[in-house]
Parts: C-alpha cells; sequence; structure tokens
C-alpha cells in the first residue's frame, strides 16, 4: 500500500511554485506543487451543421457538469478570422491526472447531464454536426503549473504549438522556458494561459501553450519586443538549444460569451 501511495504521489506531483500571485518559478526556487492536466478538444463542423446546437450542449450540458464535479475553468473559443468550415475549441482543466479521470467518470454517470444532453445525442447520422473532434493531453509545465486565467474583457488568444523532430528536442526546449523565457513574455506583454508537453495525441512529441493579448497590435508589439530582447538573443545563441524545433504552428482565437476562460 505505501508502495502504491509513493508511485501515485510521484506521478501526480512535480515542481513548481507559485511566486507573488504568478507561477513562474525560478530554476533554483521549485519546490514541489501538483501541476494541472490540460485537455484540448477541436471541433470541425459539417458545412450547413447548425453551430447553435453544439454551443447549447457546451453551455447547457458539458459545462454546468464540468462546474458540478470542481472543473472551473473551461474555455471555449472561436477563430479570430471565421473559418468555413467553423470551428470550435475548447480547454478543460483539470487539477491532476487522477482528476481528469475522477471527474470523466463522474460527468457521464451525472442525471443532469444526461437530461440535459439528450438533445445533442439524438441528433441524427445525416444532421451530424461534425465529423470527429480532435483531443489532446497535456501536463503543464514546471515552472507554469498553474493556469492564469485574464481579466474578463475583449481580447485575442494565440495558441501556438511546436513540434520537435525528437523527444530529447522538445525536453530541451521546454528547459528553455525555465531558463528564461517567462521573464521575457512578461516583460513583452505576451501573457501565458497555460503551457503544456503534450502527452497523448496526435504529432508528437511536442508542446503547446496560449497566450493573450488585449488586442492583435499589443501582440504584434509584444512579439517584437520579445525577440530584440537581450535575455532572448542569450538565450537562443546557447548551443544547448539548438535544433529544438521542427515546426511551429499558431491559430489566433477569440473566447465565446459563456467562455470561462
Amino acid at each position: 500500500m505505501q508502495r502504491r501511495k509513493f508511485l501515485q504521489s510521484s506521478m501526480l506531483v512535480t515542481a513548481g511554485i507559485a511566486v507573488a500571485g504568478n507561477p513562474v518559478i525560478a530554476a533554483g526556487d521549485r519546490q514541489t506543487t501538483a501541476k494541472e492536466v490540460y485537455e484540448w478538444r477541436e471541433y470541425e463542423m459539417r458545412f450547413g451543421a447548425d453551430q447553435g446546437q453544439l454551443e447549447n450542449y457546451f453551455k447547457t450540458a458539458l459545462i454546468p457538469a464540468l462546474n458540478k464535479f470542481g472543473v472551473k475553468k473551461v474555455g471555449v473559443f472561436k477563430d479570430w478570422t471565421p473559418s468555413e468550415p467553423a470551428k470550435f475549441y475548447l480547454l478543460i482543466t483539470y487539477s491532476s491526472f487522477e482528476n481528469y479521470l475522477s471527474v470523466n467518470t463522474k460527468v457521464k454517470a451525472d442525471s443532469d447531464y444526461n437530461r440535459n444532453s439528450a438533445t445533442y445525442n439524438s441528433i441524427s447520422a445525416d444532421k451530424s454536426l461534425y465529423s470527429r473532434f480532435t483531443t489532446s493531453l497535456m501536463l503543464a509545465f514546471d515552472g507554469w503549473p498553474k493556469i492564469v486565467v485574464p481579466a474578463g474583457k475583449s481580447r485575442i488568444f494565440e495558441l501556438r504549438t511546436y513540434e520537435g523532430y525528437s523527444e530529447d528536442a522538445v525536453r530541451r526546449k521546454i528547459k528553455m522556458f525555465h531558463d528564461g523565457e517567462f521573464p521575457i513574455f512578461k516583460r513583452a506583454k505576451l501573457n501565458p494561459v497555460f503551457c503544456g508537453e503534450v502527452i497523448a495525441g496526435d504529432k508528437l512529441p511536442r508542446l503547446t501553450y496560449l497566450i493573450t493579448c488585449n488586442s492583435m497590435e499589443e501582440r504584434d508589439k509584444g512579439w517584437s519586443a520579445f525577440v530584440a530582447d537581450p535575455e532572448w538573443k542569450k538565450l537562443v545563441s546557447d548551443p544547448q538549444y539548438a535544433n529544438t524545433i521542427s515546426k511551429i504552428s499558431n491559430t489566433f482565437l477569440v473566447p465565446t460569451p459563456y467562455s470561462q476562460v
């Protein structure tokens, strides 16, 4: 029994501590704290499908059920520039792997959830809203173990994904965040929301993070300031960080009115 508890603790607890209300942690000051687990879903609608039906499912069934069982931060986003077919993006924040398993089990068995999702589940195949949705699971970085929800005002989000040619390449890129990138983000006013190593999903190995700004203009100024920062120039010239990323992709998002992030 003691061995089992030790193994569970080892899996669910990792380095990191929130400092002065911000989760950025100096490399030499890390203490143990639980890191969050993020589920990121992407729904691509069928042409002509009723988006309102999917959003109603989010608003009246899924999000209330997740909130009921302790998941308080569910983000729902759309593309900043509307796409065709439309896409919806969900960010679900769990306190741990154990919490992820527990919450999903409870949601599926919950009578309120099953009642509120009845209309969604009764949609016929010929009127389906989407073909499939993709999902990935991420484990928060040591140096950014908790999500930081921005103030509730009009803003833009940027989802950035870095693919590496090997596990070690991604490990070194994550180390680069811990060795100096987080303070540079703050100085550039590129506000991180979450940073996660993708542990289940496609296009592995990779990492994903979400930043937010008040506007696209602020975002552009921020990245200009980031790459001009002396500390960034020092980091990027360090040989240990060479050849870490083989592909970078980004998506600009806006939150729906009912998003909790």
